[in-house]
């Protein structure tokens, strides 16, 4: 099986992202209240899944899994309690689970779980997991035949709760890239792994003369599927005169794992005004980033007044400009965070924004003691 751009591993889109937490409950409010998503389906002891409580939340084409471990020796809570909160898988959809799995294993991948179905009266589900850095996973799954709220044992919110709950909505529409921090000298291991294993191509490589402060720096490669729908940045830290922002989210998390998600919205001012009124806390950028952006960047549809107001970030290359903006981390631990971005045409990922971004970062980090 290939796609139709030549693809031994045709991939579909990201069907969902799940996190290992230590409160599903409280998480499923925070990106409810915060962030606007919608629960659309609940698992856990109300409905005969007794080793673990999840919560699945929508937006536009955003599908999260939040999940705690109800056992204190399970594999989930192990996780959370070297990692905190953080993704565990990164599932892929595709036409055919067990293709995926034998070519993916055949080339490298180490096999997590072999192809299994799981069932329930509204129909079946097949799926495989594989693992790739640190504890994350790639689950390969195929829900062409069913037609549940999202995976047997799970149950609608209506049905648990007797009403639909709608999130408020912030205009996220979908995911835009997933970015994964790895140790120093790794990088090109996993690049390596995505190339090989999954058929993944590169799509654009930065570094440390690219990604660098006075401070700091790292290195980046952007692997991306054959179609560029799905793209995984892959970080290492590089040599500083102080401890880089990736080198801190190694210590803190440890180990290799997910380290921002980069969620797509087609107005960015209307999304951040919201976000920032639900509490959400981003990065602040000097009034000074301003004063020669304008130029830098040229003509935007948007209010350059909004956008300073707000402190989002503004690029351009060859195909068109992009904004972004980027939260401060959500865990306790600084370790994940999430990035909003719209795009204009633009297919890179804010070069012209990695020096006033990272003093950003950095700025937070002496504020922790990090730095």
């Amino acid at each position: 099986m290939t796609s139709s751009n030549g693809d031994f591993l045709p991939l579909k889109a990201i069907d969902h992202v799940e996190f290992w937490v230590g409160n599903a409950f409280q998480a499923r409010h925070f990106y409810e209240k915060n962030f606007g998503f919608k629960p659309v389906a609940r698992a856990g002891l109300e409905t005969g899944v007794r080793d673990r409580s999840s919560y699945v939340l929508e937006q536009g084409e955003i599908r999260y899994v939040l999940t705690t471990g109800l056992d204190a020796d399970s594999e989930i809570a192990d996780h959370v309690r070297r990692h905190g909160d953080g993704v565990r898988d990164i599932c892929l959809l595709v036409d055919d689970v067990d293709y995926s799995f034998e070519q993916t294993v055949k080339r490298g991948a180490r096999p997590v779980a072999e192809p299994y179905s799981v069932e329930d009266e509204h129909g079946s589900v097949r799926r495989a997991i594989i693992a790739t850095y640190g504890d994350t996973v790639h689950s390969f799954i195929n829900r062409s035949a069913y037609k549940g709220p999202f995976l047997p044992s799970y149950q609608a919110m209506s049905a648990i709760n007797g009403h639909a709950q709608a999130g408020d909505g912030s205009s996220l529409q979908a995911i835009d890239h997933i970015v994964g921090n790895v140790e120093l000298g790794r990088m090109d291991e996993w690049v390596d792994f995505y190339a090989k294993v999954m058929g993944f191509e590169l799509f654009v490589h930065y570094d440390d003369e690219d990604i660098h402060t006075e401070y700091s720096a790292l290195m980046s490669k952007v692997m991306a599927d054959g179609d560029g729908k799905i793209k995984f940045p892959i970080n290492e830290p590089a040599e500083g005169r102080k401890k880089s922002q990736i080198q801190e989210y190694l210590e803190y998390y440890g180990g290799p794992g997910v380290q921002h998600i980069a969620m797509r919205t087609d107005n960015i001012v209307a999304t951040i005004d919201r976000l920032k009124g639900s509490g959400v806390e981003f990065l602040e950028v000097p009034a000074s980033y301003y004063e020669i952006t304008p130029e830098r960047v040229g003509h935007i549809d948007e209010s350059w007044r909004d956008i300073q107001r707000l402190s989002i970030l503004a690029d351009r290359d060859q195909d068109g400009y992009l904004l972004q903006i980027f939260t401060k981390p959500v865990e306790d631990r600084p370790t994940l965070f999430y990035e909003v971005i719209e795009r204009h045409g633009a297919r890179g990922f804010g070069i012209g924004n990695f020096k006033a971004l990272f003093e950003s970062i950095e700025r937070e980090q002496e504020r922790r003691g990090n730095l």
